[in-house]
């Protein structure tokens, strides 16, 4: 496992990554990771699943599409790297200006038949315009529709919205990061707390126009804030020196 460590380290490097302490890997996710690890003939294909709005559908300034840049495709390359064994689909689900009560409505038909071995959930910059308690609903039925099929599922808090001020603890992004965190705690889910970790670069001093394409999409460097945290669930120790 020194290898995987030093590869993954290595690719930190290449990809502009922070190499910080991290904590917290739900044990869930060890199988799906020793399942990475196999090589032919005892592998299988492993399906990544982004179900979401306009952020991992790739949209930067609208109506440019960026598939390439945004942290779907960016966690495909990134995973390929640390498990070059491994046959691996990054498959999104997602829709431009969609929020949780539309994607739930296609869950089943859209999203469950790509047999998720890892389902990530990002709906909160839309959610919005429907609410909390909406929102709640739309996700709490994902989440169960899922379990029910012992779906591993990966919560995402949103990335910035800059007419909103991240510091500002009762903005509506920041009530509806909450809310995801409680839901991750109760249903037992992954989570990334992009949020969170925006919100810290931003106590820090840093501009976070310099990760956005515009007002509410993240450029390539924001997308690979997210990928960094996400790939967290894809390394076996849960600490770094």
């Amino acid at each position: 496992m020194k290898n995987m460590k030093y590869l993954y380290l290595l690719l930190c490097t290449l990809l502009g990554f922070d190499v910080m302490a991290q904590t917290g890997q739900p044990s869930e996710f060890t199988q799906i990771r020793q399942e990475l690890q196999k090589k032919w003939p005892d592998n299988r294909t492993v399906n990544l699943v982004f179900h979401g709005h306009s952020v991992p559908s790739g949209y930067a300034n609208t109506p440019n599409v960026k598939t390439l840049q945004a942290y779907p495709h960016q966690v495909l390359e990134a995973v390929k790297e640390i498990y070059p064994y491994a046959v691996v689909n990054s498959i999104t689900t997602s829709i431009g200006g969609e929020n949780a009560e539309q994607g739930a409505k296609r869950f089943k038909q859209e999203v469950l038949p790509h047999r998720p071995d890892i389902l990530f959930i990002d709906y909160a910059l839309n959610d919005r315009s429907i609410g909390l308690e909406r929102a709640l609903k739309a996700w709490e039925k994902m989440i169960k529709e899922a379990q029910k099929q012992n779906i591993p599922i990966i919560l995402l808090t949103p990335t910035p919205d800059l007419t909103e001020d991240i510091l500002d603890d009762k903005s509506p992004l920041e009530q509806h990061s909450r809310q995801i965190r409680r839901l991750a705690h109760d249903y037992k889910t992954g989570l990334i707390d992009c949020y969170a970790t925006f919100k810290e670069k931003r106590k820090n001093g840093e501009d976070l126009n310099i990760y956005m394409s515009q007002s509410n999409h993240p450029n390539e460097k924001g997308h690979r804030v997210v990928t960094k945290l996400i790939l967290n669930y894809f390394f076996e120790e849960a600490q770094w020196n």
